[in-house]
């Protein structure tokens, strides 16, 4: 039997239309199922908990909110997990490669083929699927998230020009495999995926199955020359700047007085430990 986890609030009502969806495409093939919902992120957390002895796989239908909570579940329950995008974003859906536009392709791709094991990140014991990130990004999020207009994804638009001109950039310690390192710097990203946002590329050689978090790091830069690059990073262009650095890691200790996200939920203050779980999760990618 499967476990079908479904946020029916994810992009603003998708998850629901979606997740019926997913319901009748079971249902048409007699495949045994069951609903996993909460009133609240915790008691989804606890129902999905109890539900996975009793599954073969977890069905997960909504946007990367949902697919980071789940992914605290699943890989230690060490059941597979099959991401139904239906969010915002869709960040760690579209770095297993699948196309949120076509939200079923994954379940068909489930229930024909084995899964296969990608990593995760972990910070501080939090299992993370796309990116970890702290700087200017952090402080977007810390606005958007106290703001109640606009709706959507215009809210971090509106957010970003709010902080852009007073925001100045942090100093920064890295322990990067063991070497110390001491800089300023205005955003600074871990990526496990390439992209977090709904698509900014931000670690865009990211890959899942490497073993390595592509440590990203932008360097202070003038406000006039960020609001200028900002568009590369929908390419992944951005790391063509000078003052964009690529480290690949398998350990990152940061330290600043900033705040640190991952898959765009908050983890909290700074000191974090970033760590690559290598083959921690069962799933399928295109």
């Amino acid at each position: 039997m499967w476990l079908l986890a479904i946020n029916p609030t994810s992009g603003r009502g998708r998850g629901a239309i979606v997740g019926q969806e997913v319901a009748n495409y079971l249902s048409e093939r007699k495949i045994e199922y069951r609903i996993v919902t909460g009133a609240n992120a915790i008691q989804f957390q606890q129902n999905l908990q109890k539900e996975c002895g009793k599954g073969e796989g977890v069905i997960a239908v909504g946007g990367d909110g949902l697919m980071h909570m789940a992914i605290q579940i699943v890989a230690h329950a060490g059941l597979p997990l099959v991401t139904i995008p239906a969010g915002t974003g869709n960040d760690f859906v579209r770095a297993l490669g699948w196309n949120p536009a076509r939200p079923l392709e994954p379940l068909w791709e489930a229930l024909n083929t084995q899964s296969l094991q990608v990593d995760l990140g972990n910070v501080d014991g939090e299992f993370f699927g796309a990116i970890a990130s702290t700087g200017f990004d952090s402080i977007v999020n810390e606005r958007a998230n106290s703001m109640h207009f606009p709706k959507g994804p215009s809210k971090y638009n509106v957010a970003m020009a709010l902080e852009l001109p007073k925001f100045k950039p942090l100093n920064y310690k890295f322990v990067i495999d063991g070497k110390s390192y001491e800089r300023e710097a205005m955003l600074i990203a871990a990526g496990n995926g390439s992209s977090y946002g709904g698509g900014m590329k931000v670690c865009p050689d990211a890959d899942l199955q490497d073993g390595l978090l592509d440590l990203m790091i932008l360097n202070p830069v003038s406000k006039r020359e960020f609001v200028r690059i900002f568009p590369s990073v929908y390419e992944g262009k951005h790391i063509e700047h000078p003052q964009v650095e690529i480290i690949r890691a398998k350990e990152i200790s940061i330290d600043a007085p900033a705040i640190c996200y991952a898959d765009g939920e908050r983890v909290g203050p700074m000191p974090a430990t970033i760590t690559v779980a290598e083959k921690a999760l069962m799933t399928w990618r295109r």
